[in-house]
């Protein structure tokens, strides 16, 4: 089997050893091999990625646009071929694989004009005959570390506005999860137009790779997705030494369920939230905060609901979950269920582990009742199809609830009163808020990100992806 290896300095470069890439849909299933770097080779591609900025530097806008473009028709042209890829390795249903690969695509494309509307002002000064400009310009290296949890998307929503703005890249994907990452390097290096430097992969453990990242004074800034503990890391490193850092972490979603909700509406709302990519999303509805008249009959459908996906290998026909993503991640799911369990929580529904064809991380999915906010499962991030249900009296004690965490990413509320749907979207301590709607679901052209300690840092995503990846600059010229 061929090992795919890291892109250094314009170069593929063999590692210091291998990455087995396993499918956790089929266990017997090796989906390749893959290079895994050490320190002294991250800090060679971080060289070689300071040494390419004055060229980068010198192509105009119309280039950088070209290139991107040329990336994003090349991404959505493979679609099939990389969803499949995307399925194998992270365990999402083929048709979220799909979709994820779609999503990178445009992402590509967004940038690919936006890289071409960056603009500045000129400002009235106030001393007689001096001319006040502002411009943006590129950062410098940026350091790119992604999670497993979307292998392409979050890559291309990171890779994309740093070349977009001028910047360079080093870029480290997830351990776990290094194909969809490799073959999208691999595009972007036949996109033909960047200098040697401009774009590095550099697989590997964290420990090493995102540790020069965040350490090296030639790393202008980093932006990361991963979990709270190490993105705490991460931004301790680069602000000791002034850099700038992007930091996003964890979630513990809550999606308000109020009586006067519609009721199937609500539960595809919580099923799609909750267990779709196998609840393997920072933005997933983990608390489901249920007013008191609907709360029986929410649980009842939301089990029925359940009762009727198919959780099988990831590229099964009908398949509605895959599996959790690793062996680990599988313990930690399970080991988070018998502390609900050792609380007084009810397993209402799923929580077992599953047998298939093929030897894999299977999970039924599960929704707990009789859980109370101070309870474990609904502090602590899961990250599994595992979602509680909390009952409360009215909407204000489920907006109390909703914001009592240490998180605040996403939040959701289900009703038809305009009256409290506004007041949701005010007072909600969240960075993003859906009426209605999955908190589980961005668009790639609006602002994504969170408060508290579910984000730092500027927002990723659409315009607002330029107050990250670029400076701020003032001149000040006497005419």
């Amino acid at each position: 089997m061929r090992v795919n290896k890291n892109y250094i300095g314009g170069e593929w470069v063999t590692g210091v050893d291998v990455n087995l890439n396993i499918n956790p849909s089929d266990t017997d299933d090796v989906i390749g091999e893959y290079a895994r770097a050490d320190g002294a080779q991250a800090q060679c591609a971080v060289d070689a990625a300071f040494d390419a900025l004055p060229a980068w530097a010198g192509y105009t806008a119309e280039q950088r646009s070209d290139a991107l473009d040329r990336i994003g028709t090349e991404v959505l042209a493979r679609r099939e071929e990389l969803g499949r890829l995307l399925a194998r390795e992270e365990g999402k249903t083929l048709a979220e694989g799909i979709g994820e690969v779609v999503r990178a695509g445009r992402v590509f494309k967004f940038f690919a004009g936006e890289a071409l509307r960056l603009s500045g002002e000129r400002l009235p000064s106030i001393r007689p005959g001096v001319e006040v400009d502002v411009r943006r310009e590129p950062e410098g290296v940026i350091g790119i570390i992604t999670p497993w949890n979307f292998p392409i998307a979050i890559p291309a929503w990171k890779i994309a506005p740093a070349l977009a703005y001028g910047n360079t890249v080093v870029f480290k994907p997830a351990d776990l999860v290094p194909g969809s990452a490799w073959a999208l390097a691999e595009i972007i290096v036949r996109a033909g137009t960047l200098p040697a430097g401009v774009f590095n992969l550099v697989m590997g453990p964290g420990s090493k790779v995102g540790d020069v990242f965040a350490r090296s004074r030639k790393v202008r800034a980093v932006t990361f997705t991963g979990s709270t503990f190490t993105g705490r890391q991460v931004g301790l490193a680069c602000m000791e030494r002034g850099a700038k850092v992007q930091l996003e972490m964890g979630g513990k979603n809550p999606l308000v369920v109020l009586d006067d909700a519609d009721l199937p509406q609500a539960v595809e709302v919580a099923v799609s939230g909750s267990y779709f990519s196998t609840g393997q999303r920072c933005t997933a509805s983990s608390r489901l905060i249920v007013q008191d008249g609907i709360h029986d009959r929410f649980v009842e459908a939301v089990t029925r609901r359940l009762a009727s996906l198919k959780v099988d290998h990831a590229l099964a026909d009908g398949c509605d979950m895959g599996p959790v993503v690793s062996q680990a991640q599988l313990d930690q799911d399970l080991a988070y269920l018998d502390i609900a369990r050792q609380e007084g929580a009810h397993v209402a529904f799923g929580g077992e582990r599953l047998e298939r064809g093929t030897p894999g991380f299977y999970l039924a999915p599960a929704l707990l009742t009789d859980t109370t906010n101070a309870m474990r499962i609904n502090r602590e991030e899961v990250f599994g199809p595992v979602a509680s249900v909390i009952r409360v009296k009215d909407y204000e004690e489920a907006l109390s609830l909703a914001n009592d965490t240490e998180f605040g990413l996403s939040s959701g509320i289900c009703t038809k009163s305009l009256k409290h749907a506004s007041d949701f979207k005010q007072r909600s301590a969240a960075g993003m808020v859906m009426v209605n709607v999955a908190t589980a679901g961005v668009d790639y052209h609006a602002p994504f990100g969170g408060r508290k300690s579910s984000s730092y840092g500027a927002r990723e995503q659409g315009a607002y992806a330029r107050e990250f990846y670029t400076g701020v600059k003032t001149a000040y010229t006497l005419a």
